[in-house]
């Protein structure tokens, strides 16, 4: 006789921000017909940053937004990190043009949105277009007004109107179907992968870096909690001194191959342009994580950080800004790890009691300088597996650059 105490295991998925996976990518004869339609619509060229952001609008990444924001919906994330209706939101998603072309297109109208080469991506419906104060901006998402910051930079060199409405994606970025397309999955995916592991709690390790020893314990800590891992490196716009994307994918994977249970890690790149907003990033990419399926997320040290410009920690205070029922996600905050000779292990100052002199850490600068001299980094700060390619990398870059 069947034991009727016995249920059976359900699987019930993280819900996305808002509640439901916006999916905007247009198929089949209705995408085709949309491509034609949009041959002969006026055009907005989209720089890097705009072409991922549609991308990840289209895809549900970016959920619950459909669309480029309007102006009230840029107004609340800007000063109040929500949208209107109250949703946690820190990150303005925006198009940006100059005066002149924001003349020439009407309200309620379509616009074609294409690469620089003028390949077509998509279409917006023109719902609104308005002036804004980038220094204010600035402030506001970056902390800072100073033009050295990345971001701002980005943000005072486009135009001063931005374009807000809904979008369709016709197709996908030119580059998708040679930058790393095993590893390249929309949120629909990775939480059907999920669901076939079994994967109840999943972690999410956002990293625009290689993967350091002291990255390797945060995740193996986390690890233990959860039931499966998913490194989700960025792989769109970064700075120029960045270790760039395939030199970065290369190395995860030797990491993975050689230290990570396979059936409990997922590689899977996320195709958004690095905004280097710190805190308010935080939010934002735990946000998105949570679209692609993840219940928990890692925020260590100075997180989506770029010079001094946050403090080492304020990208784990920005989450007490926001009820818990705000954000379903669960923030796993990690004091700053490094490897301790005298406790010969990975280690954070919450269990160390040694001295600064007995640590070993490495910063981004110092990497930088010993990888173009062809030094191998320190075992207690990476694995030479990642040593080594890294200073692989490191050469074909000099060597390019020696060549042009």
């Amino acid at each position: 006789m069947p034991n009727l105490n016995i249920m059976p295991h359900i699987i019930r998925p993280m819900s996305p921000h808002g509640g439901a996976l916006i999916d905007r990518v247009l198929r089949g004869v209705v995408r085709e017909a949309a491509l034609e339609r949009a041959h002969a619509l006026p055009t907005v060229a989209l720089n890097p940053t705009a072409v991922s952001d549609l991308e990840l609008i289209a895809v549900g990444a970016f959920s619950p937004l459909t669309g480029f924001m309007g102006q009230e919906a840029y107004g609340t994330a800007l000063k109040e990190m929500r949208l209107p209706n109250g949703l946690a939101w820190t990150i303005p998603i925006t198009l940006a043009v100059d005066g002149e072309t924001a003349a020439g297109l009407a309200i309620g109208a379509e616009i074609a949105l294409t690469e620089p080469s003028g390949r077509i991506l998509g279409i917006l419906e023109l719902a609104d277009k308005y002036t804004y104060d980038k220094e204010e901006e600035a402030r506001l998402v970056y902390k800072t007004t100073e033009v050295k910051h990345p971001g701002v930079a980005r943000l005072y060199a486009q135009g001063d109107v931005l374009l807000a409405g809904d979008v369709w994606l016709l197709d996908r970025p030119s580059y998708a179907a040679e930058q790393f397309p095993a590893s390249r999955r929309d949120p629909a995916q990775t939480r059907r992968i999920f669901a076939e592991r079994g994967w109840r709690r999943i972690v999410a390790f956002q990293t625009r870096n290689p993967i350091h020893r002291a990255h390797e314990y945060l995740q193996k800590v986390a690890l233990e909690m959860v039931d499966g891992l998913m490194l989700h490196p960025l792989v769109g716009e970064t700075k120029d001194d960045d270790i760039p994307a395939d030199v970065r994918m290369a190395s995860y994977q030797a990491i993975l191959d050689a230290y990570y249970p396979a059936d409990r890690v997922l590689l899977s790149v996320y195709p958004a342009a690095m905004r280097y907003a710190g805190p308010r990033e935080a939010i934002f990419h735990a946000i998105a994580r949570q679209n692609y399926g993840c219940t928990h997320f890692i925020v260590g040290r100075d997180h989506a950080g770029v010079g001094n410009y946050y403090g080492s920690y304020d990208a784990h205070y920005i989450f007490d800004e926001f009820q818990p029922h705000e954000l379903a996600i669960t923030p796993l905050f990690f004091e700053h790890a490094f490897y301790c000779k005298k406790c010969q292990a990975v280690i954070t100052s919450k269990t160390c009691p040694h001295r600064v002199t007995d640590h070993v850490f490495l910063s981004g600068t110092q990497v930088r300088k010993m990888l173009e001299a062809g030094e191998p980094l320190p075992v207690e700060f990476t694995r030479p597996e990642v040593s080594a390619i890294l200073m692989d990398g490191a050469a074909r870059a000099k060597n390019n650059g020696s060549e042009k």
